[in-house]
């Protein structure tokens, strides 16, 4: 399992070989951008898009001219998410969640289904080269079932995908619910990654997925003083605590669902 550190710090490519999953929207709006020194992925921001606006504000081609300037100026990213359409409650219906307010799509989840592998298939279409990844959406394993269905009708082979995202599955990652829907699509033999996975959800799942991301570090340093030297507030956007974080992370994954040291080392 590839383990990506989810960061809005884009020069970290420059400063760490660990693999990184950051935000389109950090590199887009740099006049210039650090060149990669490791392995990272690109995160499409489609979270953040459907909670501000219930929708996509950025076109297909406009992601993509995003996408290609990170390709050439950062360097070759191990793969991108699409512009899809999670399927949480608080995404559709709208909602307070904290301090964040969901405007809401007030969609259906099979609407948001049809819309995420169409986005796939045209964004595939016009940019094949740019290692885009399908992901499924859902509420439940008939609805994944239905996506994976979708895709299959549509000519994509995801047994044959290097990656396959799984969406809307963060907030469910460490109940029961959660990781019948996970074992249920890795039983059609995908490379699942797993968006958003925290220490419980890897500790139960983990061994089912290909990779997995997660920016609980920061949250976590956010509560705690910060690392014997260091002079800010907390920890919250600092590389060495993130490092650190992943190391007992993954060290603490039970040892039949730990990478091997060969992989770990390659991670």
């Amino acid at each position: 399992m590839r383990f990506y550190l989810t960061t809005h710090k884009r020069h970290w490519v420059r400063l760490t070989d660990k693999p990184l999953f950051v935000q389109v929207g950090h590199f887009a709006a740099a006049r210039t951008l650090p060149e990669a020194l490791g392995p990272y992925a690109v995160d499409s921001g489609g979270f953040s898009e459907l909670q501000r606006h219930g929708r996509w504000t950025r076109s297909p081609k406009q992601y993509l001219n995003d996408l290609r300037r990170i390709w050439e100026c950062v360097g070759p990213y191990d793969w991108a998410a699409p512009q899809d359409w999670m399927c949480e409650d608080l995404i559709i219906h709208g909602g307070q969640a904290g301090p964040l307010t969901f405007v809401g799509t007030h969609l259906s989840v099979r609407e948001h289904q049809r819309r995420t592998v169409a986005n796939f298939l045209d964004l595939r279409s016009l940019a094949p080269e740019l290692r885009i990844i399908p992901v499924l959406q859902g509420r439940s394993i008939p609805d994944y079932e239905h996506c994976r269905e979708l895709y299959e009708r549509a000519g994509v082979d995801l047994a044959r995908e290097p990656v396959v995202g799984l969406g809307s599955v963060c907030r469910l990652q460490s109940t029961s619910e959660g990781a019948a829907i996970v074992a249920a699509m890795a039983a059609h033999g995908l490379k699942l990654h797993g968006f958003g996975f925290k220490t419980l959800g890897l500790a139960r799942v983990g061994h089912l997925l290909a990779s997995a991301d997660s920016l609980a570090w920061s949250s976590h340093a956010r509560r705690r003083e910060p690392m014997l030297g260091h002079t800010h507030k907390n920890c919250a956007n600092c590389l060495p605590y993130a490092l650190a974080w992943r190391e007992r992370m993954l060290s603490g994954l039970p040892t039949w669902h730990q990478p091997t040291l060969e992989g770990r080392a390659a991670a």
